[in-house]
Order: C-alpha cells, then structure tokens, then sequence
C-alpha cells in the first residue's frame, strides 16, 4: 500500500483536470489510455504504486461491466490511500470514484453525442467513412502500448516469453478465427493457474 496521502482540494480539481482532458483521448476505450494514466498516478504523481495501478485493472476487467470500471477503482485506490483506515478514508475513497468517473465521462459522453448525431446526417460524405477507416490504427496501436506497459509490470520480457506468446497466440486466433473470446480468457486463466504463465 502507499503511504498515507495528504491530498489537497487543488489536488483533486488537478485530478478531475486531468480525468477531463485525457477523456478526449480515450480512442477505443478508456483502457487506451492506461499508460499516460500510469505516467501520471503512479510515476508523477506517486498517488499509487505499481501493484494498486495493476491489480484496479485487472479487477475491473475481469468483472462484468462497462471496460471503464478501472478509472473508477483507481479513483477509489488514489482516495482511500489519503485516509488513515477510518469511516474518512471510504469517503476519500467514494470522493475519488466521482472525481474520477466525471472527469473521464462528461467531456468524451457530450463529444460523442453531438459527433454521432452529425456522423450520422452525413454518413455518406467521403470525409467520413475515410475517418472511420483511418482510426482504426491509432486504436490498434494504443491498446499494443497498454498491452506493453501492463506486461512489462508484471517482470522481464525476456523471462516471460510464455507469457507474450500466449498474448500473440490470443491475438491470432481472435482476429482470424470465430472462437468466442471468453473460451480464451478461460484457456490463459487456466494456464496462469496452473503456473505455465
């Protein structure tokens, strides 16, 4: 666990700030982003450590819901290492999950509403379908770099080559087979499990 935070309220409007303006950058998912919000909460701010920044991830992606569950875990993390263990340090911990979530929510919900409502008036311009075909490599590239950063916590890439293969593996047979994802998911847990990876 961190040491304990003193957290100032310029702190948490530079949390919100921050939530506020890496929302617009969340190109195929908020996951996209997890490597500047490790730079920032964990490297710059020293808000969180390695494990807490790795192990919201996982939690929050391994339960049922909206892929944007992690931000909220983070949040929560970030507010409960500002108390001491009392009743304050759920609050800090419930203050952190808002300022999180709005931060993240509130500018990419209203640009993609007004966006959609216009891509959709003009679906059959050139401009768009050339947008739509164009993202689909940024977005590729920054989950590769969220795969990077989230590998590289867990050890040396060189020792955990099973690890990356069974990564290339998955990614293979998602994109050219119709084997259903969760079978995969349950195929790498099971091997994690029995110590292979």
């Amino acid at each position: 666990m961190a040491t304990a935070l003193n957290l100032q309220p310029v702190d948490w409007l530079n949390l919100f700030l921050y939530y506020l303006s890496i929302s617009l950058l969340a190109v195929g998912g908020a996951i996209a982003t997890a490597p500047d919000m490790h730079r920032f909460l964990v490297e710059r701010q020293g808000w969180l450590t390695d494990v807490q920044f790795n192990t919201s991830i996982v939690i929050a992606q391994s339960a049922p819901g909206p892929n944007v569950l992690f931000i909220a875990l983070l949040g929560w993390n970030v507010g409960l290492n500002t108390g001491d263990g009392t009743h304050m340090a759920w609050a800090a911990g419930a203050l952190g999950v808002a300022v999180c979530m709005v931060g993240i929510m509130l500018p990419s919900s209203l640009l993609t509403w007004a966006a959609t409502r216009w891509a959709h008036r003009n679906r059959e311009r050139r401009s768009v379908r050339a947008f739509k075909q164009g993202m689909a490599p940024l977005v590729i590239g920054l989950i590769l770099a969220t795969a990077w950063v989230l590998g590289s916590a867990h050890g040396d890439p060189a020792r955990d080559w099973p690890l990356w293969l069974l990564s290339a593996v998955t990614t293979l047979l998602v994109w050219r087979t119709r084997i259903h994802l969760l079978w995969l998911l349950s195929a790498g847990a099971l091997l994690g499990a029995l110590g292979w990876v």
